[in-house]
């Protein structure tokens, strides 16, 4: 099939697009491939991953390029391709057997599959010479050995039936957060922050737990964990230094050396977890930090139509990591000695001439350099001599300069298919950042993505698409989709107090209700009940690189329980953490955002319903006041003075909570919907909310 293009260029996915002129002749998903396979009574060869995945761009250009490879894997199998980030239910399915066949997983994800889709064989990453040998010996077993291979993928489609069921059991949720904590507290590292040794992901939820923890209990070393590791990673090479925002995860345990890709739901998250940590501390650093992430999004990952896009690849020009690194020399040519800048530079960002980053195949230093904070800008000014403020003004105009420069060179690939479900995580974060940091240019940019996904993604019933690229939406909506959507919606309506985004977030919701859920365990699965059916129906709670479905929804559940006043909503909630409690039990600290919910269910929450002027000046100090403080297991509402219709229809329980005084604002601070005397005051209002009597 040399230098014509196989049936993936009919596709939308840029990950399905960049196999298009592989001489492999792959097909997309679907009925077509595996009933070619019935026909030519042979295996398929099902390989996943994701457009901005280095090591599915390696074994592309070493295996699915190369001609002789091509031919072994088109006469042995019937080729099928899937973009994980588009089918998430597939890859989970086959993600998990691979696990149970190996013992790990990860991307490229390779599985041989009967024609009935059932698997025989799981991989990852294989090289070609293995790949070479390998087909030929599946081609004699298949021949030689059917029945054999047939009665194991049987017994692992059995295995991952019985895997997908709920493992329900009532959850001490106090017992639960406490062991949680305990086990993170153990695998903290206390120099660098980050949880183990290498490799190292940044697990925002992790970070979003260990605050709500602190604020339960008062555990001063819950947050110093947060601290030290939000720190460390915007002074890390994670940390992209010159155009802001995260790259996936550190391969070190130092936070200095990432894999260069960048993905919408690490910004989102990072986002969240820095404005809370903020929030909490006062820190202004994490304000800045946050104010970095979405800039970066903003400039980069924003689609015309207002959406976001994917991802940013790791590679450029072949190399991973190219597009960030910079030598001595590219410094000093791009700063010269103008105010000595490129000194400056150099021993602020910690570049040297040896360089800090290795060839990945030889180990050897390259000369280049990831830019990072080796220390902190207070000690970098001590040891330049200078004042910190001049020091801040000076980096700030070199980090524009070498901006400039980077910008010229050849950029890593865009995933420019926009998600819902990652979409609403950033509106989630957007909306968060823009109440608590003051940034309004944010929460506008939420209104516009939501609006995108009101009118592009989502039908009248309240029914979502999944992928949205170059015109087109399709794959029905999964369970992420909705959770995360709601979750956004839910953190817009506090920001603007716009009635549509929580009427959106309840008809999204009860949609999920009535297409998700497992009757018999009170969980959800991750599809809906008419949707294409796989080996497994589908279904998770461990929070891995985003918050699971489930963990998402039981959290959504209980904040509209006390949005809306209707405590069948609390019900659920309390049946989602239920339904998987022995498996939570288990492995507490691996089902941090699930806590989230839990703290919330455990209580006590707050009720928070001002009663004014829609755009009044004293309504606006009064959220200033409460925004002021970090307390995450509480609700705003807004009852507008003239025209609550909307609100006392969606909230019944605000009817009555009316302004005290004609043209003031007014709080009714309620704690488990016990409310206390309403006050005009702010300060009063803040003192109720942070345990006054």
């Amino acid at each position: 099939m040399s230098g014509s293009a196989n049936r993936l260029a009919r596709e939308k996915s840029p990950y399905l697009l960049q196999h298009a002129h592989n001489p492999v002749d792959w097909f997309a998903w679907g009925d077509e491939a595996f009933e070619l396979a019935r026909s030519r009574d042979c295996p398929v060869f099902l390989s996943i991953g994701y457009s901005t995945c280095h090591w599915c761009h390696v074994m592309e250009r070493e295996s699915f390029e190369d001609e002789a490879i091509a031919a072994l894997m088109n006469r042995a199998f019937v080729c099928v391709k899937v973009d994980r980030e588009e089918r998430p239910d597939v890859d989970h399915v086959y993600m998990m057997a691979c696990q149970m066949m190996t013992g790990s997983g990860g991307w490229p994800l390779s599985i041989l599959l009967t024609p009935e889709r059932r698997p025989f064989f799981a991989a990852t990453y294989i090289p070609p010479a293995a790949l070479r040998d390998f087909i030929p010996r599946v081609e004699a077993a298949w021949r030689e050995e059917r029945a054999s291979l047939v009665a194991d993928a049987g017994r692992m489609a059995d295995a991952l039936g019985r895997a997908m069921l709920a493992d329900t059991s009532p959850v001490d949720g106090l017992d639960v957060m406490r062991r949680a904590y305990h086990e993170l507290s153990a695998r903290f590292d206390a120099t660098y922050g980050g949880f183990g040794a290498r490799p190292k992901f940044p697990s925002p939820h992790t970070l979003l737990f260990l605050l709500h923890y602190w604020k339960r209990t008062g555990d001063s070393e819950a947050l110093a964990m947060v601290e030290k590791t939000l720190e460390r990673m915007r002074r890390g090479g994670i940390h992209d230094q010159i155009g802001f925002g995260f790259h996936r995860y550190a391969t070190d345990s130092q936070w200095l050396v990432p894999h260069f890709e960048k993905m919408l739901y690490d910004q989102a998250l990072l986002l969240m977890a820095y404005t809370d940590a903020y929030q909490a501390t006062k820190n202004t650093g994490f304000a800045t930090t946050a104010a970095e992430i979405a800039e970066y999004v903003l400039r980069d990952l924003s689609a015309p139509e207002r959406g976001f896009y994917s991802a940013e690849d790791a590679d450029s020009e072949g190399e991973e990591g190219k597009f960030y690194v910079w030598t001595r020399a590219e410094l000093v040519s791009v700063l010269g000695d103008r105010d000595a800048a490129a000194d400056v530079a150099c021993a602020y960002y910690g570049v040297s001439e040896e360089g800090n980053y290795r060839d990945e195949a030889s180990g050897q230093r390259t000369g280049a350099n990831i830019l990072h904070m080796p220390r902190p800008a207070s000690e970098a000014a001590r040891a330049l001599e200078l004042d910190e403020n001049e020091l801040k003004v000076r980096i700030e105009s070199i980090r524009r300069r070498l901006l400039d420069v980077r910008s010229k060179r050849v950029r890593p690939s865009l995933d420019d298919k926009v998600l819902t479900d990652w979409n609403g995580l950033l509106i989630a974060a957007l909306a968060r950042s823009g109440r608590v940091c003051g940034r309004p240019e944010h929460i506008e940019r939420a209104v516009q993505a939501a609006n995108f996904i009101a009118t592009r993604m989502a039908r009248p019933d309240g029914a979502l698409f999944h992928r949205y690229r170059d015109g087109e939406v399709a794959i029905d909506g999964m369970l992420d989709d909705y959770a995360f959507l709601t979750w956004g919606l839910l953190e817009l309506y506090e920001a603007t107090f716009d009635e549509r985004h929580l009427e959106r977030a309840i008809l999204h919701t009860r949609y999920l209700l009535d297409h998700f859920q497992d009757e018999e365990s009170g969980g959800y699965f991750m599809t809906r009940r008419n949707s294409e059916a796989l080996i497994a129906r589908p279904r998770e709670v461990y929070d891995g690189a985003l918050p699971s479905g489930n963990s998402a929804t039981a959290l959504n559940l209980v904040r509209l329980s006390r949005f809306t006043g209707d405590m069948d909503y609390d019900r659920r909630a309390r049946a989602v953490i239920d339904a998987f409690g022995a498996q939570v039990a288990r492995a507490p600290m691996a089902h941090c955002a699930l806590l989230l919910a839990v703290d919330f269910v455990l209580g006590p929450s707050f009720e928070i319903v001002i009663a004014g002027q829609r755009g009044a000046k004293d309504v606006a100090t009064v959220v200033e006041a409460l925004e002021s403080v970090y307390q995450p297991n509480r609700v705003i509402l807004f009852r507008p003075a003239d025209n609550a219709d909307v609100i006392t229809r969606l909230a019944p329980y605000t009817k009555n909570q009316v302004p005290l005084e004609e043209g003031r604002a007014t709080v009714y601070v309620c704690r488990d919907f016990a409310c206390n005397l309403p006050t005009t005051d702010a300060k009063e209002a803040l003192r109720l909310l942070t345990g006054g009597a």
